[in-house]
């Protein structure tokens, strides 16, 4: 394939594509870095007010975050604390779906053919103040415990990131869909749509900022 031809594939499919993770560095600065001034929005009282009563619950939290370009969708899971919140991650407690390696290139590459994923964190996942949206879901000891078996296979597995065909999106809605819930049709949406749409589809109620 032409070079000229590659670049506008790249060009047309950066609209529609909906994760970016890459870790490198790109004219001076890490091209998935997060954004430096990203949209602060007010807490939802109601959930802070429903929080405690939630204290030691299991549960699974889609989110996504911002970043330079369009942002990435993925999950936390665990325990929530004594004051019923997600408290600090570690490495452990996230998973998505992104091209391996710290650089661009896979990255790149990926807007065209499949590139070899990674399942774990990505620069920024641990970051509470860059989440751009979220939804969180309950679950009973039992529920959790088949949940994360299911989130430990699927970061076990070799299936390789494409940006069009299966992005984060796709992967975090598998997860979605595996506990009983709704996801998208379609997993070309951008990361904060594509969460806010888990959240209407199964509630009923529109998606309202990071909180």
């Amino acid at each position: 394939m032409r070079p000229r031809n590659i670049l506008l594939i790249v060009l047309a499919a950066l609209p529609l594509v909906a994760c970016n993770t890459v870790q490198g560095e790109l004219d001076g600065t890490s091209y998935a870095t997060l954004s430096d001034k990203p949209q602060q929005t007010p807490p939802r009282t109601r959930e802070r007010k429903a929080a405690v009563k939630d204290a030691g619950r299991y549960f699974i939290e889609f989110r996504s975050r911002y970043a330079l370009s369009y942002g990435h969708t993925f999950l936390v899971h665990g325990r929530l604390n004594a004051k019923g919140e997600v408290g600090e991650l570690s490495a452990k407690n996230v998973a998505g779906f992104h091209p391996m390696g710290d650089g661009p290139e896979f990255w790149t590459v990926g807007h065209v053919v499949p590139v070899p994923a990674e399942t774990g964190p990505s620069d920024g996942d641990l970051e509470e103040e860059y989440v751009s949206a979220r939804y969180r879901v309950l679950l009973s000891e039992d529920e959790y415990k088949r949940a994360a078996a299911y989130i430990k296979s699927k970061q076990a597995s070799s299936t390789p990131w494409h940006a069009v065909v299966y992005n984060c999106n796709a992967w975090v809605g598998d997860v979605v869909r595996f506990i009983g819930l709704k996801a998208p049709e379609s997993h070309w949406l951008m990361p904060a749509d594509y969460i806010n749409a888990i959240r209407m589809l199964n509630t009923g109620q529109p998606g309202a900022g990071s909180a």
